[in-house]
């Protein structure tokens, strides 16, 4: 989905006009419904300070604007495989059904995407469950990952919680 589909998106999930959104982002008022409409159709990009400035009005991380292009199922593929040379995403079937699980083995990436999906599954869950609002759960998506208080992404690097198993582990042995 291109960066203008998406500020429609969540311009409109947040009740502002256009001419709103481009007035708060600093445009002036004669032409602020004007430039923005250029965003969301695509005829102009919007340059990272001002992606920045949306993002703020609107209440997503800048990231939450700047999506892979899967506007169409060939990009979405791509998209697909890209991850699967990256990330180690595998496509797989179970009980009838096709899935997309993460090879934590192929490298540090694939373990580190296999954890912020944990943390996703999590919330997920909650919403699930009743336990969290999908207000809460769209806040979680679209702020992520300022909100995610996940035990699965603790501020330890790899390297210390390491150190600290084998330092238990020497303890014990004595």
């Amino acid at each position: 989905m291109a960066i203008g589909e998406r500020i429609r998106f969540f311009r409109m999930l947040r009740g502002m006009t256009q001419k709103y959104l481009g007035m708060t982002v600093g445009f002036p008022e004669k032409s602020a419904d004007v430039r923005l409409a250029q965003y969301e159709n695509g005829s102009r990009s919007p340059k990272a300070d001002l992606t920045a400035a949306l993002a703020e009005v609107l209440d997503v991380s800048p990231q939450a604007l700047s999506v892979p292009d899967i506007d169409s199922y060939t990009g979405l593929m791509h998209t697909l495989f890209t991850l699967e040379d990256l990330y180690g995403l595998k496509v797989r079937e179970l009980d009838g059904e096709i899935c997309l699980t993460v090879d934590v083995r192929q490298n540090k990436d694939a373990a580190h995407l296999h954890e912020m999906l944990c943390s996703w599954r999590e919330q997920a869950a909650k919403l699930e469950a009743g336990e969290i609002s999908k207000e809460d759960y769209d806040k979680w998506r679209y702020h992520y990952p300022d909100f995610d208080t996940s035990s699965l992404r603790q501020k330890v690097g790899p390297s210390q919680g390491l150190s600290d198993l084998l330092t238990d582990a020497l303890k014990n042995e004595d």
